[in-house]
């Protein structure tokens, strides 16, 4: 296995530009909020988590990769609110598909700070709003 793979900021840019062809292939990709543990991988299905939110992104889901000095950084659209939260409970992690139903594409980690999605909150109650203000995705490089 390789020690020190390092790709170069274009290729990372590229990496990332395709991410965001992958994510639109539905109709507008969707996000969904989960309590719980986060699987352990995108290719695990969801288990006992109950689906707290989900939120709609752009058609488009994010703009073009720029230079995030290192790596490539995508920065969401426009991401349309859950206007009424499926569940109550504490959101932990995400799943981004192609469209409601559709093609796992990643997951994350949810929180206030240090995590992959920044909410304000992350208590959710059942029939409440659930906004993302921003959301951004590093490729690394190096």
């Amino acid at each position: 296995m390789a020690n020190n793979f390092n790709i170069t900021n274009a290729v990372a840019q590229d990496m990332a530009d395709a991410f965001t062809a992958a994510l639109d292939a539905g109709t507008a990709a969707i996000i969904r909020i989960y309590d719980g543990t986060q699987a352990a991988d995108a290719d695990t299905a969801v288990g006992a988590q109950v689906l707290l939110a989900e939120l709609t992104m752009s058609g488009t889901s994010f703009g073009a990769a720029t230079d995030a000095n290192p790596g490539a950084l995508i920065t969401a659209n426009s991401i349309t609110s859950d206007s009424s939260a499926n569940a109550t409970g504490t959101a932990s992690w995400f799943r981004m598909l192609t469209q409601s139903g559709g093609t796992t594409i990643a997951d994350g980690s949810v929180g206030t700070s240090s995590a992959d999605l920044i909410m304000n909150t992350v208590s959710i109650t059942s029939g409440s709003i659930v906004a993302i203000s921003a959301f951004t995705i590093t490729m690394s490089e190096g």
